[in-house]
């Protein structure tokens, strides 16, 4: 008899392959889970004891399982799956799982599991291996009773079995991912299916993992510590964020007391303050003084009333911060602010080498704005360059900027300020910590708030050594309260 072809030989040994159904290859491949789980935990059980030739035989059981999977992924399964491979001897043995890298892995924090399944050995092969592992395990037999279970029970994880009847795990994940309470529990999906379309499509879902029956211990173990450090991290997250919270509502509680306590002290400090400056006036007036006494009694005054001074910048201050201060608008003149804010200065300027310029554009127009506070912010503007300008000039200039504002802005030749500390200076109490001139730290505050209250905005420019400029800019028109 003649010899066959190598063709021929190729196509006997390669036979057509036969898709099945996937519920078909589902049901083939359960009871073959079962018969694979039960077998690895037996001999697990008996590992170590005498009886040797029971664990050679459990190990039979579980390589033949494996034979005949792979036959079935050979012959039924279609190429688009991710294929097993098959023995190329029926004697050849199949590796079992290595028990003693599960014995040296340190053990995992227990957690929380809900297996959904509805074959019930299918849930109890996992389910006890899970309980093996530490963790405290539920099972659910159905898509609906899962949801219920996770609705009404914190879990860990859930590992989720795709083809179930009436509601499949697609469906179920779909619902939970899409559900505020139940979407951040992370979900591993399993399925005695193979199939890359599956996996994309669970991962795509919100799928942490996905695992194909049977399982390989260590991997299963790998797989459901990773999902649980990453649960519990995410749960770490939370809680730290959830504890700021509460700490920051507690900060401005705390807060709202102390500046409440701060303004009740000094609102009640005028009336007695305005008490002694009456007095200290009084016997100036009528008093019979000696020319120490009279100089000793106007330090008196001056002092009294530079702490009321302080008072009703902080009051007005707090009551601006907290937008209870409305503005009372009228037409003003910029000419007029600036030569009424340089009258109230210049005897600052008294007796030093510093010059006041004022540099107003001719023929701007009208402003509607509030005259108390834009004049006491040029006022603050133009006090802090004298202070810091011992010699040289101060120039307030006024000009339009566009067709909607006007810019105000105060130019000195002092000492400069620092680029780091531009945003703490219009802080209250803020100060430029290497200048010797402190002082209350409130008035650029006031000039702030009382720029912002008009729809404004104020901002300095400075280079140390060589001066600086604060400017601020105010709409021509009313904005609303």
């Amino acid at each position: 008899m003649s010899a066959r072809s190598e063709s021929d030989s190729d196509s006997a040994a390669s036979p057509a392959k036969t898709t099945l159904p996937s519920h078909l290859l589902h049901d083939l491949r359960s009871p073959l889970n079962q018969i694979i789980g039960y077998s690895e935990m037996l001999s697990e059980e008996v590992d170590g004891e005498p009886s040797e030739s029971l664990v050679a035989d459990l190990d039979k059981i579980r390589a033949a399982g494996h034979r005949i999977l792979a036959l079935i992924d050979h012959h039924f399964v279609s190429d688009t799956e991710l294929s097993r491979a098959i023995p190329t001897d029926e004697n050849e043995e199949v590796a079992a799982p290595d028990s003693s890298l599960l014995k040296q892995r340190p053990p995992l924090e227990p957690g929380h599991l809900l297996v959904v399944d509805d074959d019930p050995s299918n849930r109890d092969v996992l389910s006890r291996r899970l309980r093996r592992e530490g963790h405290v395990v539920e099972a659910a037999g159905s898509g609906r009773d899962a949801l219920e279970c996770v609705r009404n029970t914190a879990f860990d994880l859930v590992l989720l079995d795709i083809m179930m009847p009436e509601m499949d795990g697609y469906e179920v994940l779909r619902l939970m991912k899409a559900d505020e309470r139940l979407h951040h529990i992370p979900v591993i999906m399993i399925s005695a299916l193979n199939e890359e379309q599956s996996v994309v499509r669970c991962i795509e879902a919100g799928a942490e993992d996905y695992l194909t029956k049977p399982f390989n211990p260590t991997l299963l173990r790998a797989r459901i510590g990773a999902c649980l450090e990453k649960k519990r991290g995410r749960d770490r997250e939370t809680l730290l964020f959830d504890q700021l919270g509460e700490n920051y509502k507690r900060l401005q509680v705390v807060e709202e007391l102390r500046d409440d306590m701060r303004n009740m002290i000094v609102h009640d400090l005028r009336t007695p303050l305005t008490a002694v400056i009456l007095g200290v006036d009084m016997l100036e007036k009528h008093g019979d003084l000696n020319p120490a006494q009279r100089e000793m009694m106007a330090i008196a005054a001056g002092g009294g009333k530079t702490l009321l001074g302080m008072v009703n910048d902080l009051l007005d201050v707090e009551k601006m911060a907290s937008s209870s201060t409305k503005l009372q608008y009228e037409e003003l003149s910029p000419d007029s602010l600036v030569a009424g804010a340089i009258e109230q200065v210049c005897s600052l300027a008294e007796g030093s080498d510093t010059r006041l310029v004022s540099d107003v554009t001719p023929g701007l127009p009208f402003l509607q704005g509030d005259e108390n506070k834009l004049s006491r912010t040029l006022v603050n503007l133009i006090a802090n360059a004298i202070k810091f300008t011992p010699s040289g000039s101060v120039t307030i200039s006024v000009f339009m900027e566009g067709d909607d504002f006007m810019r105000f802005a105060v130019r000195d030749t002092g000492e400069g300020i620092p680029p780091e500390a531009f945003e703490r200076i219009f802080e209250k109490f803020g100060q430029v910590g290497s200048s010797k001139k402190v002082g209350t730290g409130l008035g650029l505050a006031f000039c702030k708030l009382a720029v912002e209250a008009h729809g404004g905005r104020i901002k300095v420019e400075s280079t140390p050594g060589v001066g600086s400029t604060f400017s601020f800019t105010i709409p021509l028109l009313a904005r609303d309260q």
